[in-house]
C-alpha cells in the first residue's frame, strides 16, 4: 500500500484533538515513513502576519488574509507551501509530488505569493504530520482512517470547514453515520 497523493480521513471516533475531524494529504509514503500535511486546521495566524515576521513585503493585499493551516505536530515552526505545478515557474526546495501537485518549502514560493506572481492554487501551511515505518498502514487497518485518492479540488476549492465531509462523500460515505465502534449482533 502507497499512500502518496493519498488523503486520510479521519473517522468520527479518532480522538486524537490534532487529528479529530481532519483530513490530511499525503506527499510522501515508503517502506521508512509517511509524511502528511492536515488541509483542515486553520491557524490563528494570517499570511500577512507571517510574511511581515519573515520580513517580505506584501504587495498584492488581497492576499493577505489566506489561511495559514497548522499541518501537524511536528516541526510546527517550518512551513510548506502545498500548490499547484507550474510548467513556467520552478522554486527551490520543491518536491513534485504528482503531474498536479507540489511542495515547496522555500522563502522564494513565498515571496512571489506576496507579490501575486506565484501560483494559482495554493494552502500555506506550518508543521507537519509524520508517521514511522509501517504505522500509518497500521492506523489505516485499525480503522482510525479511511484513505481515497486526493482530490485537487478539495484541496483547493472546498472550503476548509468542508474538507471533512466532502472527502469522504467523494467516497460514497456520510462520514456523520459513521462509528468507530464495534458491536455485536
Amino acid at each position: 500500500m502507497n499512500l502518496t497523493n493519498n488523503f486520510i480521513i479521519a473517522m468520527p471516533g479518532l480522538a486524537d484533538p490534532m487529528f479529530e475531524k481532519s483530513v490530511s494529504y499525503i506527499c510522501q509514503h515508503n517502506e521508512h515513513g509517511a509524511m502528511g500535511l492536515t488541509i483542515n486546521r486553520p491557524t490563528d495566524i494570517s499570511f500577512s502576519e507571517l510574511l511581515s515576521q519573515l520580513n517580505i513585503p506584501l504587495q498584492d493585499k488581497q492576499i493577505g488574509a489566506t489561511p495559514v493551516y497548522l499541518g501537524g505536530p511536528v516541526e510546527t515552526g517550518h512551513g510548506f507551501i502545498l500548490h499547484a505545478n507550474n510548467e513556467s515557474e520552478s522554486w527551490q526546495q520543491t518536491m513534485r509530488i504528482n503531474k498536479y501537485i507540489s511542495l515547496s518549502s522555500s522563502k522564494d514560493i513565498l515571496t512571489a505569493i506576496a507579490r501575486g506572481k506565484g501560483p494559482t492554487d495554493y494552502l500555506v501551511i506550518l508543521g507537519y504530520a509524520g508517521w514511522g515505518s509501517g504505522q500509518i498502514e497500521r492506523e489505516v487497518q485499525e480503522n482510525s482512517w479511511l484513505n481515497m485518492p486526493a482530490d485537487n479540488e478539495i484541496i483547493f476549492h472546498t472550503p476548509f470547514k468542508r474538507r471533512w465531509e466532502k472527502a469522504a462523500m467523494n467516497m460514497g460515505i456520510d462520514i456523520n453515520l459513521i462509528s468507530s465502534d464495534i458491536g455485536h449482533a
